[in-house]
């Protein structure tokens, strides 16, 4: 045969093709079940993020809503507790510095950064659950107006701080934003 010379295709190369590409297409059928059950589950996906209408919420009332499986308090906060939050130092809490993702600059547990922000600073959203060892804490009750793990005694302020007792950290602040004057957005 000369170089010059190309073979045709034969019945054979033909068959070949054809039983490499349905094993491919068989294998790849066969896998998908498989992938597919790697994806969350409907419903989690339904719980990535919530809207929570706070219109009914007045000033010194507190909401609790389920986001992710977990609580979070949703607290319309007095101005005396917004200005017992704003008085205390930084230097007197246990957890100066919050570790959350969202909160990365040293002034994190500073009430304005822990509150909704300018404008809204009477509204706080935080994941209750307590620090220490994940419990829920009770809502206006400790010794500083905010929440009270009963379980083994940490305090939190009204910024959701914490104060006294074992937990190491401030309660964590979730993703959030208000998308209306009434409706915040958590996750």
């Amino acid at each position: 045969m000369a170089m010059d010379q190309t073979r045709e295709p034969t019945r054979r190369d033909f068959l070949y093709l054809v039983t490499t590409m349905a094993g491919v297409v068989g294998v790849g059928a066969a896998s998908w079940p498989f992938i597919d059950q790697m994806n969350p589950d409907a419903s989690t996906l339904a719980m990535a993020s919530i809207e929570v209408d706070v219109s009914s919420l007045v000033e010194g009332m507190s909401l609790t809503v389920k986001w992710r499986g977990r609580p979070v308090f949703i607290r319309n906060r007095t101005q005396q507790e917004i200005e017992a939050a704003k008085a205390t130092a930084l230097d007197d809490l246990k957890d100066p510095v919050a570790r959350n993702a969202n909160l990365a600059d040293d002034q994190s547990a500073t009430d304005l950064a822990r509150s909704a922000g300018e404008g809204k600073e009477n509204w706080i959203v935080m994941i209750g659950v307590c620090t220490h060892l994940g419990c829920v804490p009770l809502g206006q009750a400790g010794d500083f107006g905010g929440w009270f793990c009963p379980c083994h005694g940490s305090h939190y302020d009204t910024a959701g701080r914490v104060r006294k007792g074992p937990a190491p950290e401030n309660l964590a602040i979730p993703p959030f934003e208000f998308i209306s004057e009434s409706v915040v957005l958590i996750g």
